[in-house]
């Protein structure tokens, strides 16, 4: 059976809110029986934000990626509900019950990607539930999801099968997959979220005036091996990217002509070198 997924591709996301701002004009005052009660009009955002900035300046890189709800094939919620308060409908989406949920707090405290909100004032938890509301009456999309401006986002209806493939060929990524919840929410590009960096500028200082070194060789070691190698761009910068945090120890070695000079250093976090002069 096709059941929906949905892909965020974290290049093109640019912070403009419009999907977060299109589930509060939905939801806020709106209650839809059998689906969800109307979302706090303050506190609660369905469709979340985060922002990483990576590196130093003038070597800087922000990546936006959308969180919500990632209407997990094996959801923790689904164990933690009780009298069926939370459903997994065949075509994949998650509802949780407004009525039958009242007080259950522990479907909060169970998602493991903290998705789901606490309604304080009606006792329930919520969620964004993929607005099945609209999608079973025909709509080909979900709104909040119809409103990006630079499709950063898109839904995709298909079998498991091929969701499995299409992930494997355009190298999709899910949040925290150590918690193998097997998520519907697909991500792309998303090395600029949970991935470091390793950057520099190599020049040269000839007669007291600087010059920026064009077609350096720049290779990146680690336990002894060159893991990737590449040349410096026309204004002398290199990046190796999507290394792992807290990866240990790395050897960056710069030739130009004659000239060679190796850098050590421990990776926590992306960072930038600075200008580095052979």
């Amino acid at each position: 059976m096709k059941k929906w997924n949905l892909i965020i591709d974290v290049d093109n996301c640019t912070n403009c809110h419009m999907c977060s701002l299109a589930c509060k004009d939905e939801f806020v005052g709106n209650s839809f029986p059998g689906y969800s009660a109307e979302m706090p009009k303050r506190g609660a955002n369905w469709i979340n934000i985060k922002k990483k900035e990576r590196g130093q300046t003038p070597m800087v890189d922000v990546g936006y990626i959308p969180t919500m709800c990632q209407h997990c094939d094996d959801a923790p919620c689904l164990k933690a509900a009780k009298n069926n308060a939370v459903i997994k409908r065949e075509d994949g989406i998650i509802i949780i019950d407004p009525e039958k949920s009242k007080g259950q707090k522990q479907i909060v405290d169970s998602c493991p990607h903290s998705a789901i909100s606490w309604n304080e004032e009606l006792e329930i938890p919520q969620i964004w539930f993929f607005d099945a509301h609209l999608l079973d009456k025909g709509w080909k999309e979900p709104r909040a999801i119809s409103v990006c401006a630079t499709g950063a986002m898109k839904t995709i209806k298909i079998e498991d099968q091929e969701m499995k493939n299409l992930a494997e060929k355009e190298s999709l990524e899910v949040l925290n997959p150590q918690f193998n919840t097997k998520p519907r929410i697909y991500y792309k590009n998303l090395y600029r979220y949970n991935k470091c960096f390793i950057g520099g500028s190599v020049a040269l200082i000839k007669n007291k005036v600087e010059d920026c070194v064009s077609g350096a060789v720049v290779k990146l070691i680690q336990n002894k091996k060159i893991i990737s190698e590449l040349k410096t761009d026309d204004f002398g910068d290199f990046k190796f990217d999507k290394l792992k945090p807290n990866s240990g120890n790395y050897g960056v070695n710069i030739e130009y002509n004659s000239k060679k000079k190796t850098i050590e250093l421990d990776l926590e976090n992306s960072i930038y070198l600075g200008n580095i002069y052979l």
